[in-house]
């Protein structure tokens, strides 16, 4: 499917509000639980989800985790000398499930499926693909999700850890696939490649572990979360913080924070998307600063708030609000390389890199890819960038990703 029918689905979506469950597949499967709209037939073998253990993990920060277990999924084939492995590291509110389907009965294939399988530009003829749930998974609800966080139970107390969990950082999330890598005796990838939060697990691959990857793909990313961004990624905590039902973390077993965690995911939408894509929305919804209901009723909300709640309350249902938090504070510290600065983490990368920011991305602007390209440019290391352009915004990370299926099959040439 073409983006340009994609859009005329939308379109129609908004004309009725019978076709619900098609337009959250499509609009929030960058930022939510959802799975993207494959633009080519599946044809990957059903997915097998399978589920990776570590005793005992140390974090970055010193602490440690017991009994950690987290799902990961593959496609293709390993071949003999393990040398074919490509890493799919996910966004923030995604998980493994990056291409192909669990059964006939899923509606949408994984989120990379456009690019990922058979003949495709990450070509499983040629690739073993695999995937790994984070740490403190947003989606812990969904029973495709593996993974261990704060809504996990702690095997020195038997209840769940709530903030008693370590901070995480995306060295943890890196750490924890080289150890399913090392379980499966893959000592280097061939490329590692991930959107959005995933671009930063990907940056941190390469500075981390510079001999294992010699090819990296960052997808509307970063390289560091500067002033700017650790300031706008705060504001999704903040409605968290402020429900009293979250209680300071210490919610589960009862009601938890779903207004805030709800008004976190409005917050995200929005950024997510464009002015573009909510004005063409408000239009089909006959959006007017003077509705008749907010006019006569404080209580009463403009539609086109309340298009974006009742999407944003359907997505909370499979995730919990300390995870949310926990994948925030992640996304905060991020610098790559997790060193002094963000240049000396890039200062470690041997890989040639490929960068694909959004062009209307409001949440991780394409100056983050560009600065980064540049410096890696300046420090003679070898780089291209190319923009992906759409309405979409940031969603164009997953649903425009096929418009560089060609850039990145080329890439993944030599």
């Amino acid at each position: 499917m073409s983006l340009s029918s994609i859009k005329n689905v939308l379109k129609a979506y908004h004309r009725s509000q019978q076709q619900k469950a098609l337009t959250m597949s499509l609009c929030f499967c960058l930022l939510f639980s959802c799975n993207a709209i494959s633009k080519q037939e599946n044809t990957l073998p059903y997915v097998d989800k399978k589920t990776h253990h570590i005793p005992v993990f140390d974090t970055f920060n010193g602490k440690q985790i017991k009994n950690v277990n987290l799902g990961w999924e593959s496609y293709g084939e390993l071949n003999a000398d393990k040398s074919n492995a490509i890493l799919i590291t996910h966004y923030f509110t995604g998980n493994s499930h990056a291409a192909g389907k669990y059964s006939s009965d899923d509606a949408a294939a994984g989120y990379w499926d456009s690019i990922i399988g058979p003949g495709k530009a990450i070509d499983t003829n040629r690739f073993f693909v695999l995937s790994m749930d984070s740490f403190a998974n947003l989606s812990v609800h969904d029973p495709m999700v593996v993974t261990t966080g704060p809504a996990s139970i702690n095997p020195e107390t038997g209840k769940p850890y709530g903030l008693s969990f370590p901070v995480i950082t995306m060295r943890d999330m890196v750490n924890a696939q080289k150890s399913l890598l090392d379980s499966l005796g893959i000592d280097s990838l061939y490329a590692v490649a991930g959107p959005s939060m995933g671009s930063m697990q990907a940056i941190e691959w390469a500075s981390a572990y510079p001999d294992k990857v010699p090819r990296l793909i960052s997808v509307i990313g970063s390289s560091f979360s500067d002033a700017w961004t650790t300031a706008a990624l705060e504001q999704w905590s903040i409605p968290i913080r402020l429900d009293p039902k979250w209680n300071n973390g210490d919610y589960y077993g009862k009601e938890g924070p779903k207004a805030g965690l709800t008004a976190a995911l409005m917050f995200i939408t929005q950024v997510a998307l464009t002015p573009e894509y909510f004005n063409n929305t408000g239009k089909s919804l006959n959006h007017s600063p003077l509705e008749l209901a907010p006019l006569q009723d404080i209580h009463a909300s403009h539609k086109i708030n309340q298009w974006l709640l009742e999407r944003a309350s359907s997505r909370s249902e499979k995730m919990d609000a300390n995870s949310l938090l926990y994948l925030v504070r992640a996304c905060q510290l991020f610098m790559a390389g997790q060193q002094s600065s963000w240049q000396d983490g890039l200062r470690n990368i041997k890989a040639k890199t490929l960068f694909l920011p959004a062009t209307q991305d409001l949440l991780l602007m394409p100056y983050h890819a560009h600065d980064t390209h540049q410096q890696l440019k300046t420090l003679k290391k070898q780089s291209e960038l190319s923009e992906i352009p759409g309405a979409l915004g940031h969603l164009e990370g997953v649903i425009g990703i096929q418009k560089h299926a060609e850039t990145i099959a080329e890439f993944l040439s030599n």
